[in-house]
């Protein structure tokens, strides 16, 4: 198994975090094997940066299709979450946690994880956590009041992209926070 995921693992080294490299011939191969899936997973805690924001890409990508995918690796999904730093893993964190068949504890914790991404200096990090709180908000788990207050703030003072993503997310959760 080691050779298998090392040769997984492998495609996505090398060069810089400005390109995706051999993602889209990792994601084909994962899509014909499966079972690559966790290999990917194990590419998250690597050293390399490089190829933890690939892994992630990867993963992303595949469970656009098959959420189901992610709900095995849950807790290391939260937990990588909840302790990394690196921009990409959060933007991708943000983007695959909510298609998780979540517990209101976990609901909770992720919550409180995204609210701290809005704080974050990458921008993209910013708008995808706004997504995934709206995300969670409509899946009746974060506070539909919290994030319209935090998302209303974000849509008058962040970047373009920031307001575009808020003044998107807001009539909705408004709706919903009528509602609470």
């Amino acid at each position: 198994m080691r050779s298998r995921q090392a040769n997984i693992l492998s495609r996505l080294r090398g060069g810089d975090r400005r390109c995706i490299g051999n993602v889209g011939e990792v994601v084909a191969a994962v899509r014909k094997n499966p079972d690559l899936f966790k290999d990917l997973v194990a590419g998250l805690f690597e050293e390399d940066p490089v190829l933890r924001m690939r892994a992630a890409d990867a993963m992303e990508k595949i469970s656009v299709e098959n959420p189901a995918s992610l709900q095995p690796f849950k807790t290391e999904l939260i937990r990588l979450a909840r302790q990394t730093q690196q921009q990409e893993l959060r933007w991708h964190a943000a983007q695959m946690i909510p298609r998780l068949k979540l517990t209101p504890k976990e609901i909770a914790t992720v919550t409180d994880i995204f609210f701290d991404y809005l704080k974050d200096k990458s921008k993209i990090v910013v708008t995808f956590a706004m997504q995934a709180l709206s995300d969670l908000a409509l899946m009746g788990g974060a506070a539909p009041s919290r994030v319209v207050k935090a998302i209303e703030k974000l849509a008058r003072t962040g970047s373009p992209a920031i307001q575009s993503r808020g003044k998107k997310l807001l009539p909705g959760l408004k709706k919903l926070a009528q509602k609470e």
